[in-house]
């Protein structure tokens, strides 16, 4: 198997070989001979020239979200061993306008012009953006005032994360930048909101990135709508958090657990529906944003600790599970403590379909039935792939 970037399926290239290994080479687009049909020009003068941050510009974003289904189909088959993977998976939910959208940018600074730079592909270099097509509009204007004016601040640190609340206009600019006063700068918080719900974030914690609200109905996958939806319209992460509401089905008498729970977002989401939510959250700066997000929920608390350490000493068996692990997968103690404690559903939210389908297995293995895997485009023009996987058993 020869990996091309920017390449597309059935297009015929002369390739340069760049690396190669016992199963598998790399390899990079020299001339394109023959263009698939869903092939399509960037609009981003930073792709042709090597930008790092997107991968999928030259592609159709109808073809991005089918190659997304393909790839989440073919890890459930190959690592997983699911025979009926591609029954399994279901179409991808994708956005109406897939630009934009990202609410969080961090740029490297340059040492010598100060300038807000990403990297090359696969490199360390740096290369100035001025606009990036993905991230906010907010975003690109401060990057416009700020542009070329931090090398005395390049000089010290490294890096410049700049977030915005899309539904809040709340910004944060971390660190402060003295060097631009025109930009409001250093915050110690910003406060987003999903689903009527306000999360407080200090800057080294978690969130999601799409939470820009589009106008658009429920996509047919989410069942039911089991929170009040804005009347503005849904973001991306707003879909994930009804999406996961729904597969949960939870009941006003259930106990449930949400693993690496971040700041809080699914517990203080579920707290309205269930008897009980804990959270477990190995990060100290987001359980301290959890614990101020869920002040007034009495019925939500939250465990500092890591998730393999805490579930298998929880003293009362959960009724459901939410697992939203980074992309290394769940440690194995967390599988073995579900399969021990047996809650009656598992949502198993995956930003890497090769690690969910190895969980998906042990689970699976373990007396689970898999009925569906959700991808949700959280991250347009990437090769990124967010999806949900709900897990149940019989009682």
């Amino acid at each position: 198997m020869v990996f091309v970037p920017r390449a597309l399926p059935g297009e015929v290239a002369v390739v340069r070989l760049r690396e190669e290994r016992r199963d598998f080479a790399r390899a990079e687009l020299d001339v394109l001979v023959r263009a698939a049909a869903d092939r399509v020009e960037p609009p981003c003068p930073y792709y042709a020239a090597g930008c790092g941050g997107c991968s999928w510009q030259h592609a159709d974003y109808g073809l991005q979200l089918r190659l997304k289904e393909r790839i989440v189909a073919d890890q459930l088959r190959r690592i997983g061993h699911f025979a009926d993977a591609d029954d399994l998976v279901r179409p991808a939910i994708g956005m109406l306008e897939p630009w934009h959208y990202r609410n969080q940018a961090r740029f490297t600074v340059g040492r010598r012009f100060g300038e807000l730079c990403f990297t090359y592909r696969s490199s360390h270099r740096l290369l100035r953006i001025d606009d990036c097509r993905i991230v906010h509009p907010t975003i690109n204007s401060i990057v416009e005032i700020a542009q070329g004016r931090l090398a005395d601040l390049g000089r010290r640190i490294h890096q410049v994360s700049i977030r915005v609340g899309a539904n809040t206009g709340q910004l944060m600019v971390a660190p402060a930048l003295p060097e631009v006063p025109e930009v409001e700068s250093g915050q110690p918080f910003l406060e987003e909101e999903l689903l009527g719900c306000r999360f407080r974030l200090q800057p080294p914690s978690f969130f999601q990135v799409n939470t820009r609200r589009e106008p658009r109905p429920l996509p047919a996958a989410i069942g039911q709508a089991r929170l009040p939806v804005p009347a503005d319209g849904v973001s991306m992460a707003e879909l994930l958090a009804l999406l996961v509401l729904d597969r949960l089905q939870p009941d006003s008498a259930d106990v449930v657990v949400d693993a690496y729970s971040g700041v809080g977002t699914f517990a203080l989401l579920l707290a309205p529906l269930v008897r009980e939510v804990v959270g477990v959250e190995e990060a100290r700066t987001a359980v301290r944003d959890a614990v101020h997000n869920g002040r007034d929920v009495p019925n939500a608390r939250f465990i500092q600790g890591k998730t393999e350490q805490v579930l298998p000493t929880l003293e009362q068996r959960p009724d459901g599970v939410v697992l939203d692990p980074a992309r290394v997968g769940c440690h194995p103690e967390v599988l073995r403590a579900l399969l021990r404690q047996r809650p009656l559903r598992i949502v198993y939210v995956s930003c890497d379909p090769s690690t969910l389908a190895r969980d998906l297995r042990v689970l699976v293995d373990g007396g689970y039935v898999l009925r569906d895997v959700q991808p949700l485009d959280m991250f347009p023009q990437t090769y990124h792939i967010e999806t949900v996987a709900t897990l149940t058993r019989e009682r």
